[in-house]
């Protein structure tokens, strides 16, 4: 079953948030933890971790795009072990 990373709530009213770096590519195994994507929130960088480990089957925002609480940002697929 894929797993769906989303972008929690950073509870950070009216600050924008943007897709900063992909710490992986489409394909590329993953490991729980692990930075997947870096983000700006105003003037701070988050790192969002991976939350399973297993293999990166879609990235569904691209750098330098505008986020919202929830949005969808990447889809992996687990390890079967």
């Amino acid at each position: 079953m894929i797993t769906e990373l989303r972008l929690p709530d950073l509870d950070l009213p009216g600050v924008p948030i943007t897709a900063c770096t992909w710490h992986a590519t489409v394909g590329q195994p993953v490991v729980e933890g692990d930075r997947l994507l870096e983000i700006l929130a105003g003037d701070v960088t988050v790192d969002l971790p991976s939350a399973v480990s297993g293999v990166l089957v879609e990235r569904c925002v691209e750098v330098d795009q505008a986020l919202e609480s929830g949005q969808l940002l990447a889809r992996i697929r687990p390890d079967d072990r």
